[in-house]
């Protein structure tokens, strides 16, 4: 089924015109006059449409797209991985400076949930890891995850874990200049759940990476839950596909409009296209600006 149709996209394209990017991620993410009206920027995360790209192929190709952001995920094909030596990410930060992509953080998949001591301690020290290997390689952030729930401990424990974890890692990014980005993600995917974490997780350091879930719409709904968290939202927001996947991207843009967001709304879609990758990218960023001008004038 399509839920934003390329009848509709041809239609509004008059409407929507071309926006162009900001530059990089310095200054507040949230601007306290809306006038002019705030530019979210639109990029990719390298999840299934970018895995298989080595990094001169993704910087050409989102070039290509005019998808001018990027979160690595790790152990794909562009291999920005911790074990790089010093001259190694020396040449992934100059790949990155000649071009006009930039590299928004590192996309790890470390959790702090895990009620063995062992396996939370590793966990806390591979994140520190990536948070240099950023740093190194020009990126400004690190995305982690909350995660889950387990037999035996409680959720108010695992909570209180999770929440003492986020505030270490985000001392130490700090030092280093790299926010950490929280995503909704998992057992722990409820926004009440999430907002819990964050009572713990006070650093300041420490942001959401909202997700676009399905839990997003459960409860009290989509304007509530948002609510629940719109203080902490971080430099990067997960979106989907926005002609076929059905999450309410209308309504959302219209609430992160409303927050005055400017951070990256980045890809993260699971399903392959069925097209040419680059072309379909490259619909993806015309659609995001007529929808993003769109929810700015709602």
């Amino acid at each position: 089924m399509v839920f934003y149709s390329r009848r509709d996209f041809l239609k509004t394209s008059a409407l929507g015109g071309a926006l162009t990017l900001g530059g990089g991620l310095s200054g507040s993410l949230f601007a306290a006059d809306k006038k002019p009206a705030p530019k979210a920027q639109y990029g990719l995360v390298t999840y299934q449409w970018a895995k298989d790209w080595d990094l001169p192929t993704l910087l050409k190709n989102c070039k290509t797209a005019n998808v001018l952001g990027v979160e690595l995920r790790t152990t794909h094909a562009h291999g920005v991985e911790s074990t790089l030596s010093k001259t190694q990410r020396d040449e992934v930060a100059k790949q990155f400076a000649d071009s006009p992509v930039t590299l928004v953080g590192i996309g790890s998949n470390e959790r702090y949930d895990n009620p063995d001591a062992a396996v939370l301690k590793k966990a806390i020290a591979d994140t520190q890891d990536f948070i240099k290997l950023s740093h190194d390689v020009g990126g400004s952030g690190v995305k982690v995850k909350p995660d889950s729930f387990h037999k035996g401990v409680s959720e108010e424990e695992t909570i209180e874990q999770i929440g003492r974890s986020l505030n270490a890692v985000g001392k130490y990014g700090a030092d280093w200049g790299q926010q950490i980005r929280l995503e909704v993600h998992g057992k722990c995917a409820h926004l009440p759940t999430i907002r819990k974490i964050l009572d713990v997780a006070d650093h300041p350091n420490v942001a959401i990476c909202w997700n676009c879930n399905k839990q997003d719409l459960e409860g009290k709904g989509l304007d509530y839950n948002f609510a629940l968290v719109k203080d902490r939202l971080g430099a990067t927001t997960h979106i989907h596909d926005l002609i076929n996947d059905p999450y309410p991207h209308k309504r959302f843009f219209e609430l992160m409009a409303g927050a005055n967001y400017t951070g990256w709304l980045m890809l993260e879609e699971g399903k392959l296209p069925n097209q040419d990758t680059v072309a379909a990218l490259a619909e993806q960023r015309k659609l995001f600006d007529q929808m993003w001008a769109q929810a700015q004038d709602s």
